[in-house]
């Protein structure tokens, strides 16, 4: 069966829904105007409240949303079939997941760039606040060590991906640098940062430039993890216009260009499905409600709402900017999604054993994983290697040898999963000082002192789940993620019942999301205290309680009459 059609239709979608449902939900619920007062403006500091065009913003948020979690989450739930996960995908992101980084946006635009965390003691209650900052520092802390362990992985794997990325970064603070000192627009100087990257990624890959040798310290994972944190402490703390707006908007032109690329050769290529409809593998976990939280970011992310408020909202020149940058960004995430789910249900991968699909080397790792015993999902590594080696078959299509193919795909993951990871880690120094300033520890509120504990800890974390190489970290992530994303659709009901407005586009969401995601932690928790995985299913169990006291919260804050002060 061609998987072309099933594509084609899941892009129509995603195409409908912003012309008609985010034009709803800007126009009619928000009231969206291009004269209202920004926090970029009226608090700007020159380093986080920073006016931004809105194309380079676009790239910014783009970027930090579209990290690894698009590509690894269906790439793992395709284990249970590739039509439930394109169907979560693609209503999942029309009606939750792109509303709710819209909604995230546009509340914290229009309460002084305050994050969710701060917008949940307004709208919920100041006992709720720090219990949201406690789920949003887990949420980090497991997004850290998740995505660390995807981009080390990668570096081992694909060692001619090293060079172009590494180089990226130094051209970003150049160009950034070049920008703070008003020698004009940067976006001329990205475009040519970008096609030097992929004449860095050409010469690598065909052996005419400088690769890692096998066995030297740079085919390390230990290596890179480390490297990893201490590149995400810096770059978490330097102002957003020295690497960040820069960087990101350097990899936005790289995933459109990608990602365009990806989807010809995949229509050129005309592939058929390998992968089951439905999951085949009795071991496997509940479709319901596992599917949901291991998909996470592919259809909707509570770390996306990080980013709306964290950073995004600092940097928005114009309110109706919101609509494409909230609303619109987080649609093509989910076109990435899709690509990403094609790629391992139906991707050609061909290497040094011969041509295999990428679904055939994801089937075999997960029967293996059941026969030792353990869970029967890819790791994250294994899980990111089947999506390289299919996407790069479509590109293969177009004319490009595989070696290329490959080098492009990886360093295309890896460059969003850095820029999610230092994105990541920059909020989790936004909500240490908020944390500091709640229980009056006045170090945390320096910004070297909380990006250093943030990036500290999550070195912890991975070196404690090491040998499962985040495999059981990932439904603990997935389950968390979703749990902040129906308190941000809540804190968005809220906010639109006071203004006595319809709440349907968003409590309706928020109870669906809460109830599958306590659902599916309960399932994961059990799960892990059976298997005597202590420290996930501790981690598991501390934001289930939390979880639980919020919606407790949330449900009294409701009960108070619209129009009632926050």
């Amino acid at each position: 069966m061609s998987a072309v059609p099933f594509a084609l239709l899941a892009l129509a979608a995603l195409a409908l829904g912003y012309r008609f449902y985010s034009r709803y939900l800007a126009e009619r619920l928000f009231g969206l105007r291009s004269d209202e007062p920004v926090p970029s403006v009226e608090l700007e500091d020159g380093v986080d409240f920073v006016p931004t065009e809105r194309h380079i913003l676009w790239g910014h948020h783009f970027s930090s949303i579209a990290g690894a979690a698009p590509i690894l989450g269906p790439a793992m739930a395709i284990v249970w079939g590739w039509v439930p996960a394109l169907c979560w995908i693609v209503f999942g992101v029309i009606l939750m997941g792109a509303t709710h980084d819209f909604g995230a946006l546009v509340l914290s635009m229009r309460h002084g760039g305050q994050t969710v965390g701060a917008l949940t003691e307004r709208f919920i209650g100041p006992r709720s606040k720090v219990l949201f900052l406690l789920i949003i520092f887990f949420l980090i802390w497991l997004v850290g060590a998740v995505f660390a362990f995807a981009i080390a992985g990668l570096f081992v794997a694909f060692p001619a991906s090293v060079l172009p990325v590494n180089v990226e970064i130094l051209l970003a603070l150049w160009i950034g640098w070049r920008g703070y000192k008003g020698k004009g627009s940067i976006t001329l100087p990205s475009i040519v940062a970008l096609i030097g990257c992929y004449l860095l990624i050409f010469g690598t890959a065909t052996g005419h430039l400088w690769v890692p040798a096998e066995g030297t310290l740079l085919r390390s994972k230990d290596f890179w993890l480390v490297a990893l944190m201490v590149y995400a402490f810096v770059a978490s703390c330097l102002p957003v216009w020295l690497l960040l707006q820069p960087r990101d908007l350097i990899n936005s032109h790289q995933l459109l260009v990608g990602l365009s690329a990806l989807y010809l050769g995949f229509f050129l290529s005309n592939p058929t499905f390998v992968a089951p409809p439905l999951g085949e593998l009795s071991a496997l976990p509940a479709l319901f409600p596992v599917l949901f939280v291991t998909i996470a970011c592919g259809a909707i992310s509570g770390f996306h709402g990080l980013v709306s408020s964290g950073t995004t909202s600092k940097q928005i020149a114009c309110a109706r900017d919101a609509r494409p940058i909230g609303y619109g960004a987080m649609l093509c995430e989910a076109a990435l999604a899709v690509l990403a789910t094609m790629a391992v249900a139906c991707g050609l991968w061909s290497g040094e054993g011969g041509h295999l699909h990428a679904w055939n080397y994801l089937d075999a790792s997960v029967h293996s994983a059941v026969q030792e015993g353990g869970l029967p999902l890819p790791q994250v590594g294994q899980a990111l290697q089947a999506f390289v080696n299919g996407a790069a078959g479509f590109l293969a299509t177009l004319g490009l040898s595989l070696a290329v193919a490959k080098t492009v795909v990886a360093v295309l993951v890896i460059s969003f999963a850095a820029t999610s990871l230092d994105t990541g880690l920059r909020i989790q120094r936004f909500v240490l000082a908020e944390l500091g300033g709640v229980f009056r520890v006045k170090a945390l509120e320096n910004r070297w002192v909380a990006g250093g504990i943030a990036c500290g800890s999550v070195l912890v974390l991975i070196y404690a789940d090491y040998a499962a190489g985040a495999k059981s970290l990932w439904p603990v992530f997935g389950a968390t993620n979703q749990v902040l994303a129906a308190f941000t659709l809540l804190i968005c009901a809220l906010y639109l019942r006071k203004l006595e407005k319809p709440t349907a586009a968003y409590i309706i969401p928020a109870l669906v999301v809460l109830s599958i995601t306590l659902c599916a932690m309960g399932y994961q928790v059990l799960h892990d205290l059976a298997a005597e995985r202590w420290l996930v299913g501790g981690v598991g169990s501390i934001i289930a309680v939390l979880a639980v006291w919020v919606a407790i919260e949330g449900a009294l804050a409701w009960r108070r009459p619209p129009g009632a002060p926050e």
